[in-house]
C-alpha cells in the first residue's frame, strides 16, 4: 500500500455506528480513508513525509453533520445586533442600547436597528412589550428576531411605519401578540412578522456570502463538517440564500458538505402545487451545477407552542384572550391544510424530493405522517424520478401523541432530533408545561421509543435557535438534563439514548440524510473526520458536555484546528425552533 499522508494513532476509532473493537488508528491519503486498525497494523503505512497525529487515547471519528441549521441567517445575525450570546433581560436591553448608539446603515433612510438571539425564557411570560423596546431604541425602528426564528420583537416606530394597531387582523398563518386592550404589544408571530419584514433593507448576497463563510468557520470549530441549510426562500425578512451558496460552491470557499431545502412557502395552494415542484426542479438543477446539493423540500406544517401557533390535538390549556375566531378551536395552527399538504408532498415525493418537515404538536406529527403515507401510496411503483431510497424526515418532534411513535420505521420516515431542547429548562418549566399539561408534557421528545420502535435517527442544532455545538445536544439526550441546569430534573429520563445512538445519529445517521458522501470510518470512504478532546465512551455521562473538538477535517484537508490557548465553548443557549 502506499504511505499515508496522515496517520492519527494510540486513540480509539468510532466509524460512524459504533466503536471498531480492535481499533487505534486511521491512515489518511488522497482526501480518502486509506485504512482502519491497530496502531501496529498501521505503522507500515507511515512514510517519510507523513504526518503522524497522537490521538493520547482520544476518540476519532466522522464529523459531525447537522440535518437542520440556518447558517446563513446565524452568521449575518452575528454581524448584526446579535444577541444569542447574552444571558438575562437587562444584558440584552443592555446590548440593543450599544447596538442603537451606533450610526444606521448609510443606504437605510429609515435606520433601521435589525437583529435577533433573544431568548423567550429571560422575559416574563416569554415575550417582551414595545415599551421595554421604546426604552431603549425610542426613534428608529427596530425589529428582532428572537432565537427561534418564529416571533419578531418591534418597537412603537415599526408599529407606525408598518400601520399596525388594534384593528389590524391577524394573518391566515400568523398571529399579532396583544395586551390587555387588544392593542399590539410589540410581538409579531409567524406570518405577522411579514406585515414588518416587507419594510427592511434588503440583506444583500454578498452579506450572505459574508454570513455563510462565518458560520462555516464556526461550525467547523465544533466538529460539524456537513449540514442541510433548513430554508431556501424567502422568511422572516431574509431571501432565499441558493445564489450566495452558488457562489461559494463554486469559488471553492464552501468547503462544508452542504446542502439545502427549497423552502415551500406557507400559501402554496393545491393549485400553484404543479408549478412550485417544476420551480424546485429548475433550481435543483442550477444549484446542483454549481455544486450545491438542493434535493430536499422543506414545509413548515406548524409553528411552537410557547406562541400557541404548534398544531394540537387537543386545545392548549391556556388560549389567546385576544386572538381572533379561532377555526381549531385553540389547537394552534397548520399552515397548509391537510389536503394541500398530500398534494404537495406526494407532487414532490414523486419528483424525487426529499421532504424535510418541520413538526412540533402531536397534531401537526399526525398530519405529517398523514401526508407521507398519501405520497407513498400514490407513488408506489413511479418511475418518474422517484427516487428508489427516498429519505423523508421530520425535525423537531415535540410532542408525538404514543399512538404515532411506531409510524416513523412502518413508514420509513427518519427522525430529525434537535436534541439539546429534551430537558427542563426555564423555558420548558415556565412557558411549555403550563400550556400543555402533565399528560402532554410526558410526550415530549420520545427519542427511546422512537429508535425501539425501528426508526432511523439523525440530529440538527437548528442554530441560530440554539447552539450548534453537538457535544451539548448529546449531552441532553444521554442525560436528558441541559448542562447549565444540572440540578433540574430530568426530562422523561427512560426517553434517553445511550452514548452510542446519539453519537452515531449526529454522524453516520445525519449524513446518510444529506446524502453526503462521508459519515463514516472506513477504507475508501471521505477523510471528513473529528477528533475530540477525549474519549466520551470513558467520560461520566453528566460530563459530556464538556467534551469538544480539537481537529476537524473535510477530504482529507484540516479545517480546524483548536489553538490550546484560546480555550472557550460556544453558547449553549436554546431554542425551539425553525
Amino acid at each position: 500500500m502506499p504511505h499515508a499522508e496522515w496517520v492519527f494513532h494510540s486513540g480509539a476509532v468510532f466509524d460512524g455506528r459504533r466503536l471498531v473493537r480492535g481499533a487505534s488508528a486511521v491512515a489518511v491519503s488522497d482526501g480518502r480513508v486509506l485504512a482502519v486498525g491497530s496502531d501496529a497494523d498501521l505503522r507500515a503505512l507511515a512514510g517519510p513525509s507523513t504526518q503522524t497525529f497522537d490521538l493520547a487515547g482520544r476518540l476519532i471519528s466522522p464529523g459531525f453533520t447537522d440535518a437542520h441549521v440556518h447558517a446563513a441567517y446565524a452568521g449575518v445575525e452575528r454581524l448584526g445586533c446579535d444577541l444569542a450570546e447574552v444571558s438575562g433581560a437587562q444584558a440584552c436591553l443592555d446590548r440593543i442600547a450599544e447596538y442603537a448608539a451606533l450610526p444606521a446603515p448609510a443606504h437605510d433612510d429609515a435606520g433601521w436597528l435589525t437583529g435577533g438571539g433573544w431568548y423567550k425564557g429571560d422575559f416574563p411570560g416569554g415575550y417582551p412589550s414595545r415599551a421595554v423596546l421604546d426604552a431603549v431604541v425610542p426613534h428608529r425602528p427596530a425589529y428582532l428576531l428572537n432565537r427561534d426564528h418564529h416571533s419578531a420583537w418591534v418597537n412603537s416606530r415599526a408599529l407606525e411605519l408598518a400601520g399596525i394597531n388594534a384593528s389590524t387582523p391577524d394573518p391566515a398563518d400568523g398571529r399579532i401578540e396583544r395586551d390587555a386592550d387588544c392593542q399590539p404589544s410589540g410581538i409579531l408571530h409567524e406570518g405577522a412578522m411579514d406585515l414588518i419584514a416587507r419594510l427592511l433593507p434588503p440583506v444583500t448576497d454578498g452579506l450572505l456570502e459574508t454570513g455563510i463563510l462565518l458560520a462555516q468557520e464556526h461550525l467547523f470549530s465544533v466538529g460539524v463538517i456537513g449540514w442541510q441549510e433548513a430554508i431556501l426562500g424567502s422568511y422572516g425578512g431574509y431571501p432565499d440564500v441558493s445564489a450566495a451558496y452558488r457562489s461559494l460552491s463554486s469559488s471553492g470557499k464552501l468547503k462544508a458538505r452542504a446542502t439545502g431545502a427549497l423552502w415551500v412557502p406557507r400559501d402554496t395552494t393545491v393549485d400553484s402545487v404543479p408549478a412550485l415542484v417544476e420551480s424546485f426542479r429548475t433550481r435543483r438543477a442550477e444549484n446542483a451545477a454549481a455544486g450545491f446539493s438542493t434535493r430536499s423540500a422543506k414545509i413548515m406544517v406548524d409553528g411552537v407552542p410557547e406562541n400557541l401557533t404548534a398544531a394540537m390535538l387537543d386545545p392548549y390549556l391556556k388560549p389567546c384572550a385576544c386572538a381572533g375566531p379561532d377555526s381549531a378551536g385553540g389547537r394552534g395552527l397548520l399552515y397548509l391544510s391537510p389536503e394541500v399538504l398530500h398534494t404537495a408532498a406526494t407532487a414532490l415525493d414523486a419528483a424525487g424530493f426529499d421532504l424535510h418537515l418541520h413538526v412540533i404538536g402531536d397534531r401537526a406529527v399526525r398530519t405529517g405522517l398523514d401526508a407521507i403515507a398519501a405520497a407513498r401510496a400514490a407513488n408506489r411503483g413511479s418511475t418518474g424520478g422517484h427516487p428508489a431510497d427516498p429519505r423523508h424526515h421530520m425535525a423537531h418532534l415535540q410532542i408525538i401523541h404514543p399512538a404515532d411513535v411506531g409510524r416513523f420505521a412502518a413508514l420509513n420516515v427518519t427522525v430529525n432530533a434537535q436534541a439539546l431542547w429534551a430537558c427542563n429548562d426555564d423555558q420548558m418549566r415556565d412557558l411549555t408545561v403550563p400550556l400543555l399539561g402533565a399528560e402532554r408534557a410526558a410526550w415530549q421528545y420520545p427519542f427511546a421509543d422512537l429508535e425501539a420502535s425501528g426508526a432511523t435517527l439523525a440530529m440538527g442544532s437548528d442554530w441560530p435557535v440554539s447552539s450548534p455545538d453537538p457535544w451539548q445536544a448529546i449531552h441532553v439526550a444521554v442525560n436528558r438534563t441541559h448542562p447549565d441546569h444540572p440540578g433540574a430534573a430530568a426530562l422523561q429520563p427512560e426517553q434517553a439514548l445511550t452514548l452510542q445512538s446519539a453519537l452515531a445519529a449526529y454522524t453516520g445517521g445525519s449524513a446518510w440524510l444529506n446524502r453526503a458522501p462521508g459519515g463514516t470510518l472506513v477504507s475508501g470512504a471521505p477523510a471528513d473526520l473529528a477528533v475530540h478532546s477525549a474519549n466520551p465512551f470513558e467520560v461520566p455521562p453528566p460530563e459530556l458536555s464538556a467534551v469538544g473538538v480539537d481537529l476537524a477535517m473535510v477530504a482529507g484537508e484540516p479545517v480546524y484546528v483548536r489553538d490550546a490557548a484560546a480555550g472557550g465553548t460556544a453558547s449553549r443557549r436554546q431554542r425551539t425552533s425553525a
